[in-house]
């Protein structure tokens, strides 16, 4: 079943980790290396099974093979989940157990933070394996992502404000921003900025209304934000939130958010979406600053080459938009299709990565 799925999704390599002592359990998805590297973070989850970690690294790490190509760069895509509860499970020997599986693997694996883990947890693997990135800027790294993922989602919304409104300035336009954890406080503070309108919610009322004291926005309950009347949604909480349900209440012109897989179902949502008129910018190029920022540790990292780098998914934005135009297709498909395209080109030229010498080794 599991070499099914593997064929089916054009897996390379899945990696099964234990370590009793710990308690490890983990899985390390490596998706495609055509590229280089497979690079992508571990998610620290409570799952309710072996098989639903094994779906979700799976699903995560193909998910990265697209981000990273269309992103331009030179990392092929992976994943790794800990089958541990991030809030009480996390200690010394249970990361240090991890880091020695990824340093195993000789650098076709490099990990990095994801949901439930951080550079404080990074800086523990990395006691065992030169194969992270992310880790505390204390080790000449890049340290927290969000910022650079904030400001690689605002260029998008520029450029997807252009797309739908023929402008791409952002002042006036209202946005309503479905989350504020710490990517969506940076962008709301851009859009501020920028002389946007907040219309802001969030679970968590406390990171909320530090929104709204700093920017001056809006709140309406969670199950509300569906329904604002607004110019761009902005969705940077949830995976999932654009379906069947939620997609008839929209009452805007463009989507552009920082969480990952906003479709439920690529093909029959993105079609919706297009159907009713609506601008989408597909999640994983207008997300993809926070994994430009750390691949550029591979080069010793540069912030101001990182935040050159992120810039440009306003131009990657916009070739998804020109090809979905070009090809009447819609604009899920045509980012699918950008990062396609460039992995078969590289497969052309080069194999399997397989590490000889990485100047990851010498990064800091």
């Amino acid at each position: 079943m599991i070499f099914d799925k593997m064929e089916t999704g054009e897996f390379e390599q899945i990696v099964f980790c234990h370590d009793k002592t710990s308690g490890l359990r983990a899985i390390i998805a490596i998706h495609d290396t055509t590229l280089g590297p497979a690079l992508g973070g571990c998610r620290i989850w409570n799952y309710n099974s072996e098989e639903e970690a094994l779906i979700d690294a799976m699903r995560l790490a193909k998910g990265m093979t697209y981000k990273n190509a269309a992103a331009g760069l030179n990392i092929g895509g992976g994943k790794s989940v800990i089958i541990a509860d991030p809030k009480k499970d996390k200690t010394e020997a249970l990361l240090r157990a991890f880091g020695r599986y990824v340093e195993s693997l000789n650098g076709r694996y490099i990990t990095a933070a994801d949901v439930g883990s951080g550079p404080e947890d990074l800086d523990i693997i990395y006691q065992e394996t030169d194969y992270v990135v992310g880790i505390s800027e204390s080790h000449g790294s890049s340290g927290d992502p969000s910022p650079v993922t904030a400001f690689g989602v605002y260029r998008a919304m520029m450029r997807t404000a252009k797309e739908a409104f023929g402008d791409d300035s952002l002042e006036g336009k209202t946005v309503s921003v479905q989350g504020c954890g710490s990517v969506a406080y940076t962008l709301c503070k851009h859009l501020h900025e920028a002389g946007a309108k907040l219309i802001v919610t969030d679970i968590d009322k406390e990171a909320m209304e530090r929104v709204v004291k700093d920017f001056g926005a809006e709140t309406v309950e969670p199950d509300k934000i569906y329904e604002v009347e607004a110019d761009i949604f902005a969705p940077c909480a949830l995976g999932a939130i654009l379906n069947d349900e939620t997609i008839p209440k929209l009452k805007v012109k463009a989507i552009c958010g920082s969480a990952n897989n906003q479709l439920e179902d690529i093909e029959k949502h993105g079609k919706m979406l297009k159907d009713r008129g609506i601008v989408y910018a597909p999640d994983f190029i207008a997300n993809a600053g926070g994994v430009i920022n750390v691949a550029d540790e591979l080069e010793g990292y540069n912030r101001e080459r990182a935040l050159a780098k992120a810039s440009t998914i306003y131009d990657q934005i916009g070739l998804v938009f020109d090809i979905a135009k070009e090809e009447n297709i819609t604009t899920a498909k045509a980012a699918d299709r950008m990062a396609e395209e460039r992995i078969a080109a590289m497969k052309e030229i080069r194999s399997n990565f397989i590490r000889t010498e990485h100047n990851i080794l010498s990064r800091r």
